[in-house]
């Protein structure tokens, strides 16, 4: 072996050791030394490397270098540019990575920007930030996922036959493989589909490794939002809403016995009859003023228009740090869902009021949906009905069903 490549060896075993969360990203991404590589790259498939750049770092920095380019797959880089200019999101994703890595302790190589104003906020958080000042800016590593056009035709074909762009199958990502010289040049772009499958991987492997690190007790709290944040980006909470009212507003048949006293058939056969379930919805909004008022239009408008399929009949709260004069309202399933009058906020957050309220009012909800940015006062205990959290920011919830709306 190589200098270069005992260096990338003994850099993912420390990292392994030390911090099992990147470590297990890291063995995803099979290393390959690249002659026309300037220093590292990445195709969301391998590791491409310049030994003499390799070479020329210290072990921590090493590791910094792969953890970077793990990061972009994990977090579904190459998968989330959209219409979005290339340069400047490439360089919002490196701006949104490097701070996590030198705060979980790693060493930056000198080509690394890192820039503290960043810190904690996603690649479509900082996008708009940058403007065409930052063109000069020279990022650490190649992103080789991205054409000039993004690089993704909707067959997904690009780059190859079958979508298997430069002769890899993305079925096969983190198979492993040799790191031998590469003199072919980079690899073509990703192609559509080709994307989709491997977003759909790399997120089986976050959570794989999330689990792992979680389960060694080497997960740090910086780690396990990011990893929840990126997988609950995936759950279409329009759908999971719509599968919620569903689950407690059904029509169905019945084959009970009618009543007499209600005329029922003394014969001894039993016709099965239409049986109709309304289903009990509490619904809560966060009306502190973190919330947009777009935002709670669009919640509202969805919730009508699920509503206007399914008999749902949904108690409306709103609360910032205590409920609303007159909350909470009753909405019956063919009553319009709109809030009363508009509210100041400002308040504070605290959840409890709503919790309190159904308590003591004696009700077993279906379910209570909660819209809110989650920054705020929990009850102390979980009540004995489904919560789900729709959630606009990054906070956690200590329990229920967590939903990411941004």
């Amino acid at each position: 072996m190589s200098e270069a490549e005992n260096k990338l060896a003994a850099a993912r075993t420390r990292l392994i050791l030390d911090k099992p969360f990147l470590g297990a990203l890291v063995l995803r991404l099979p290393l390959k030394a690249a002659a026309w590589c300037r220093t590292t790259a990445t195709d969301a498939r391998t590791f491409y490397y310049n030994p003499r750049w390799i070479d020329s770092l210290s072990a921590a920095q090493v590791q910094f270098a792969l953890a970077h380019e793990a990061l972009h797959c994990a977090l579904g880089h190459f998968a989330r540019r959209g219409h979005r200019i290339q340069r400047k999101w490439d360089l919002a994703c490196d701006f949104a990575v490097n701070p996590l890595l030198v705060d979980e302790g790693l060493a930056p190589p000198g080509e690394a920007l890192v820039f503290d104003v960043y810190r904690g906020m996603a690649a479509e958080e900082i996008y708009p930030c940058l403007d065409d000042s930052n063109d000069d800016s020279e990022m650490m590593d190649d992103h080789l996922w991205d054409g000039d056009e993004g690089g993704s035709n909707q067959d997904g074909a690009q780059g190859g036959s079958g979508g298997k762009a430069g002769g890899h199958d993305p079925e096969k990502v983190g198979a492993g493989g040799a790191a031998g010289e590469d003199d072919q040049g980079p690899p073509p772009p990703l192609g559509a589909r080709e994307k989709e499958q491997l977003q759909q991987q790399w997120q089986r492997h976050l959570a794989a490794a999330a689990q792992r690190a979680r389960e060694a007790g080497k997960l740090s709290g910086q780690l396990a939002r990011l990893a929840e944040a990126a997988l609950a980006a995936q759950v279409s909470w329009r759908a999971l809403l719509a599968q919620y009212l569903a689950q407690t507003a059904r029509d169905d048949y019945t084959w009970q016995r009618p009543s007499r006293r209600n005329g029922g058939n003394s014969g001894d056969v039993i016709w099965p009859s239409l049986r109709s379930h309304s289903g009990d919805i509490h619904v809560a909004i966060d009306v502190s003023g973190s919330v947009t008022a777009e935002d709670l239009a669009a919640f509202l408008g969805e919730l009508n228009a699920l509503k206007g399929t399914l008999p749902v009949r949904i108690t409306l709260f709103a609360c910032d740090s205590g409920l609303a004069e007159g909350a909470p309202w009753l909405f019956e399933p063919w009553d319009e869902l709109r809030l009363p009058r508009q509210f100041a906020g400002g308040g504070g957050t605290a959840f409890a009021p709503v919790f309190d309220w159904i308590e003591r009012s004696g009700r077993q909800p279906d379910a209570l949906v909660y819209f809110t940015d989650a920054e705020g006062e929990f009850p102390a205990a979980a009540p004995n009905y489904p919560v789900l959290w729709l959630v606009n920011g990054k906070a956690p919830v200590p329990f229920g069903r967590r939903v990411q709306l941004n």
